[in-house]
C-alpha cells in the first residue's frame, strides 16, 4: 500500500472561490493524512506575474464593468463550435508559453504524487506537459461550479470531481469516460461538517429566534447590489432579521453601517469573515450571488438561496441548476426579490421544501471525498506517481 505523502494543489486567485476550494482540500488532507506535505500554488502569481496581471485583470474588469461581454464570451466558449475550440487551443498555447517553464521547475522540486487543480487554467497547462512527457503524476480536476465548462475538459486528466451526479453527462458528453467522473461535491471547509448551536450564535449577535434570519452575501469581493437589497429588506415590509457580509469591500461595509440606523428590521453588518459556517447555521435563507463555493456551502447547511441578478457565465449556470433542483430562486431585481421573500417567509411549507431540496444537494464532506479520491488515484498508479521529470 502506497501512502499519500506529497500533494500539490494548483489554483488561480480569480475571485475567492477557487482558492477557498484549494484551502478546503488542504484542511481535509491535514486531518485525514497528517503526514502528507500539501502545497497550494497560486499558479499565475508564481509562474508569470505579468500574465496574471493581464489575464486576471481583464477578467475582473469585465465582471465589474462589462459583465454582458464576459457572458457572451463564456457562452461562445461553451457552445462547442469550431471557433471556440480553436480559441481554447490558442489560449492554452499562450498559457503554456508563459507558465510552463517555472511550473515544471516547481513540480520537479516538489515531486508530487498527485496534483489537484481547482481552476481550469492549470489543467490545460498540465495536459500539455503530459503530452510532451514533462509530467507523469495523476491529475484530479475539481470543478468548483454546478456546471462544466469546456475549458475544464482535457484528455490526459485522470479524474474529475463534480458537484453532483446530475453533472456527469456534461463530461461524458465531451468524451470523458464515465469511470473518470466522481460526484464528490464542491470541496468546502470541513467546518461545515460540524454542528453549530444556532441559538448560541443568535445570542452572540443579539438577535432573537424569530422572525426569520436572512443572510445577504456578495462573495469575497462584496459584488452585487447588496446595499439595495439590505435597504429593501430593512424597511419592515417583510419582518426579518438581516445578516449582511460585505467581504473585503470596506467602502460597501461603511455604507451599509450608515444605513442601519434608519432601518426597521435589525441588521448586523460584517466585512470579511472567517465564521461563515456559523452565520449560515443561524440563517433561514440566503440572498446573494451564485458563486459555486457560496452555493455549495449553503447547500451543506440546507439553506435555500435567493439569487439576485447573477453575473453572466458560470453564475447564471449555477443559478439555473439550483433553481431546477428546487433549492434556489432566481429573481430579477430587488422589487421581485422582496415580493418572493415575502411569499416564502409567510409560507413555512414552501420554505421547508426549499430547505429539503438544498439539503439533498448538500455535500458537507466533499473535501474529504476529494481526499479519498486522491488516495484511490495513488493506489491505482503507484509506479508513475512520482514521475515529474
Amino acid at each position: 500500500m502506497v501512502d499519500l505523502q506529497r500533494v500539490v494543489i494548483l489554483s488561480v486567485s480569480a475571485g475567492a472561490g477557487h482558492m477557498r476550494a484549494a484551502e478546503a482540500i488542504r484542511s481535509a488532507l491535514r486531518e485525514e493524512c497528517p503526514a502528507a506535505e500539501t502545497t497550494i500554488l497560486d499558479t499565475f502569481r508564481y509562474t508569470s506575474p505579468l500574465l496574471e496581471k493581464v489575464v486576471l485583470g481583464t477578467y475582473m474588469e469585465m465582471l465589474k464593468v462589462t459583465p454582458v461581454v464576459y457572458g457572451y464570451l463564456y457562452r461562445q466558449a461553451e457552445s462547442g463550435q469550431p471557433l471556440s475550440g480553436f480559441a481554447k487551443q490558442e489560449f492554452n498555447r499562450i498559457l503554456n508559453k508563459f507558465t510552463a517553464p517555472r511550473l515544471v521547475q516547481f513540480l520537479n522540486q516538489k515531486r508530487p504524487q498527485v496534483v489537484v487543480c481547482t481552476h481550469p487554467f492549470p489543467v490545460g497547462v498540465l495536459d500539455r506537459l503530459k503530452e510532451r512527457g514533462l509530467f507523469g503524476a495523476s491529475v484530479l480536476a475539481t470543478i468548483t461550479d454546478f456546471t462544466v465548462h469546456p475549458f475544464w475538459v482535457f484528455p490526459t486528466v485522470e479524474a474529475y470531481a463534480v458537484a453532483d451526479d446530475g453533472l456527469r453527462p456534461a463530461l461524458t458528453g465531451q468524451g470523458i469516460a464515465p469511470e473518470r467522473v466522481h460526484a464528490t461535491g464542491i470541496p468546502i471547509d470541513p467546518l461545515f461538517e460540524r454542528p453549530v448551536d444556532r441559538r448560541e450564535v443568535l445570542s452572540r449577535l443579539e438577535l432573537a429566534g424569530d422572525p426569520p434570519v436572512v443572510l445577504v452575501i456578495g462573495g469575497g469581493l462584496g459584488l452585487g447590489p447588496l446595499a439595495e437589497v439590505v435597504q429593501a429588506l430593512g424597511g419592515g415590509d417583510v419582518p426579518c432579521q438581516i445578516l449582511v457580509v460585505a467581504g473585503s469591500n470596506e467602502q460597501l461595509r461603511a455604507r451599509l453601517e450608515r444605513m442601519t440606523a434608519s432601518l426597521v428590521n435589525p441588521v448586523r453588518v460584517f466585512g470579511f469573515v472567517q465564521n461563515i459556517h456559523e452565520l449560515m447555521s443561524a440563517a433561514d435563507l440566503l440572498v446573494g450571488k451564485a458563486g459555486g463555493l457560496t452555493c455549495a456551502e449553503a447547500m451543506a447547511k440546507g439553506l435555500p438561496v435567493f439569487i439576485c441578478d447573477p453575473l453572466p457565465g458560470q453564475e447564471e449556470r449555477n443559478a439555473q441548476f439550483l433553481q431546477e433542483a428546487g433549492a434556489a430562486l432566481l429573481v430579477d431585481g430587488t422589487k421581485q426579490l422582496v415580493a418572493e421573500l415575502r411569499a416564502v417567509l409567510t409560507s413555512p411549507e414552501r420554505l421547508r421544501a426549499m430547505s429539503a431540496a438544498a439539503g439533498r444537494l448538500g455535500r458537507p464532506r466533499a473535501a474529504r471525498a476529494v481526499v479519498d479520491l486522491l488516495i484511490r488515484l495513488l493506489q491505482e498508479r503507484p509506479a508513475v506517481g512520482n514521475a515529474c521529470d
